[in-house]
Order: C-alpha cells, then structure tokens, then sequence
C-alpha cells in the first residue's frame, strides 16, 4: 500500500470516530505499520497483517479513548504488546508522558526501534511484569490514566491497573462488547482495590461492523498494600 491510498483510508476510518490528523501523523502511522510488518516476520507481533485491518483494529481503535484523556497526562499502557493502544495515542497526543509496560524484551526491542524512528519523546518501554511494575515505589499509584487492551477479564484487570492509578485518576479497559457479566463478577474486585465504576461506553466503528465497550474505573482511594498479588495470582484466582 502507498502512502497517498494509506492516508484516504486512515482519513476515512478516523472520521467515523471525529478524529482528524495532519499528514505528518498520518507518516508516522505509515512507518508505523510498515515496522510492525518487518518486525512481524521475525517476532510474533500481531496476527493481524492486513494494511486495511491495521489501520482499522489496530491504529483507529487505540484512537478511540483519546478523547478521556486530559491534556499532559501521565500515562501507562499495561500489556501494551505491539504498542497498542499507547503508540497511536502517543502519534496523536504528544502531549502525553507515557510508560509502555510489557513482560517480552523481545517487544520492548521492537517498541524502542518504533519511538526511535518516529521520534517520538516523552514516551519509555519497560521490561516487567504489571505485578512487579506496580510494587515499585516509583510507578506505584502515579498514574494520571492506566490503559489496557485485550489484556484480561476485568476482575484481573482492576488488581493490574488500580494499583498504578493515583487517587483520581482514570483506568480505561478496551473490552469487545457483552462486557455486564464482567462487570457483575469485578464489582467486589474494584471497590476493595480502591475503584469505583465511572462509566461504560458502547459503541460500533467501521459503520456497525465492529462492536467495542469501553469500561472506565475511577480511583477514589488508595490501594491496599497486598496487591497486586505475586506474579500469575491474579489470572489464576481473580478477586471475587
């Protein structure tokens, strides 16, 4: 795909979501994906590999929650993989400071190459898991905004994300659709880790194609010292 058809279909997806970029962001999302590409060859990255299914599931829908972040936010996407949705968003939004947190070197590697060759600043890949991450005393409850996308069932997620959340600050967990009964079993899971359920947004991109919720958690007060739990607790006997 060439740079001129890539920007007609970006600029196509991204007004279904009141999104407009200049062309040097559309560059950027085209290096981007021409990156993730090579790098897919040598490391699992992604399985999708579709110019049009990139820019759809991959770019459009980290854009997606842009709109509840606030200007210079300090931000952590959690099991970011490919940099999904923290790259774009950081494309997007330079005024964001963010830390992209995933357990593979091997992904770290590659998120570094990304910010290098896209200069992008203000923006770090860290090697840990999200359990140990969020012991330390430099990260812990620090975050203005925590994302995360496709990483678990919400009642793990809230013991991954609240932790890092500072006392007001926003959690925004990329769910698909059909998300109630995830959120009837964390209902105990958020309010003992110090959060409370501040919306849900349901929505439908790529003109009813695709169906997303995004579910947002507040931090209203700090998080118990014991969690996270050890490494592998909280997937294997998520909170009740």
């Amino acid at each position: 795909m060439d740079k001129e058809e890539f920007k007609n279909i970006f600029n196509e997806y991204a007004k279904e979501i009141n999104v407009e970029l200049n062309d040097n962001k559309i560059d950027k999302f085209y290096k981007y994906m021409n990156l993730l590409l090579e790098w897919n060859e040598k490391i699992n990255l992604t399985a999708i590999t579709d110019y049009k299914e990139i820019i759809l599931k991959h770019f459009i829908d980290s854009l997606t929650i842009e709109k509840y972040i606030k200007k210079n936010s300090y931000l952590v996407d959690i099991g970011t993989g490919a940099g999904f949705p923290g790259i774009p968003l950081k494309i997007f939004r330079e005024d964001i400071n963010m830390v992209l947190l995933d357990s593979l070197n091997k992904r770290i590697n590659f998120l570094n190459e990304v910010c290098n060759f896209l200069n992008l600043e203000n923006v770090y890949a860290v090697h840990s898991r999200v359990e140990e991450f969020a012991k330390n005393k430099k990260y812990r409850e620090k975050f203005d905004v925590v994302t995360s996308r496709a990483v678990a069932n919400l009642s793990t997620l809230s013991e991954y994300m609240l932790p890092l959340t500072k006392i007001g600050g926003l959690c925004i967990c990329m769910k698909g659709k059909d998300v109630n009964e995830e959120l009837d079993n964390a209902k105990n899971a958020i309010c003992v880790l110090g959060g409370t359920l501040k919306g849900k947004d349901e929505f439908f991109i790529n003109n009813g194609d695709i169906s997303r919720c995004i579910v947002l958690l507040e931090k209203e007060k700090s998080t118990p010292a014991k969690f996270p739990r050890k490494a592998g607790m909280p997937s294997k006997e998520p909170l009740n």
